[in-house]
């Protein structure tokens, strides 16, 4: 197997409302690629006391007042805080997890996100004196504004949303990005795959995500001893979404 982990649990598959990212299938067609290639671990689910890291009461009770939601989502907020653990232990790690998060803010969410799993994650680790620094790399289509919105005037996160109008273009923008950070003590991916040719964006091939991986991998071994770790984000066409985070967790490894 694979050296890299993955952070899963049979209740990710669970439809918890009618967007795209909880859609069926959905997890079971990246499991089925995943399965057999990589190690799966089990998390536990988020405290509240985790969720108040970065959002508010008033939305962490927002979330709350929809039961099974709220089962899921503390779930994969916890699954983000086991693959940064992971990652910090120096094993690579990624969480198979849903809901996403990235545009989840304090006291706000939309875009099929409820808790920004990688905020709550970087701050626990930020909060507990694990790490100073951290690098956010945001490879979905969507800008991850609620991640921005969090870390807003707190410089020892970076937060870096990949762009590109094509394939070239856009590995340029993230080679830029690694080029120019050199001070972090860990880097997270929040990794959404919709910018693929065959889902929303219409951009990226599958090799590309396996080139991502790759340059993630050895800009981590360069500048924070190898600790990264990714969490699911956007990717909505079934066909190829499992391809598409093999060939990203291949390179990561």
């Amino acid at each position: 197997m694979n050296g890299l982990k993955v952070v899963y649990h049979e209740k990710y598959r669970t439809v918890y409302s009618p967007d795209p990212a909880s859609a069926s299938g959905r997890m079971e067609n990246i499991y089925k690629e995943l399965q057999g290639r990589f190690e799966f671990v089990e998390p536990e689910p988020a405290s509240e006391e985790d969720l108040m890291l970065v959002h508010g009461e008033s939305h962490i009770n927002y979330v709350k007042r929809h039961e099974l939601l709220y089962e899921i989502a503390i779930l994969a907020a916890g699954g983000a805080i086991t693959a940064s653990e992971l990652a910090m232990q120096g094993e690579p790690a990624f969480g198979l997890i849903r809901p996403p998060g990235h545009h989840a803010s304090q006291n706000s969410c939309w875009g099929f996100c409820f808790f920004n799993n990688v905020a709550i994650s970087i701050e626990k680790m930020r909060q507990t004196n694990k790490i100073t620094k951290a690098l956010i790399l945001d490879i979905d289509l969507h800008y991850g504004d609620g991640t921005e919105n969090i870390f807003s005037g707190i410089p020892q996160v970076s937060y870096f949303h990949v762009e590109g109008r094509n394939r070239e273009t856009y590995l340029n923008d993230l080679t830029r990005c690694l080029t120019t950070e050199k001070d972090c003590d860990v880097v997270a991916v929040s990794a959404g795959f919709d910018r693929h040719e065959e889902d929303w964006g219409g951009l990226l091939k599958t090799e590309d995500y396996q080139t991502i991986g790759g340059m993630i991998k050895e800009f981590a071994e360069q500048v924070c001893q190898g600790r990264r770790y990714g969490v699911l984000e956007g990717g909505y066409n079934h066909s190829v979404l499992g391809k598409n985070v093999k060939a990203l967790l291949e390179g990561m490894t």
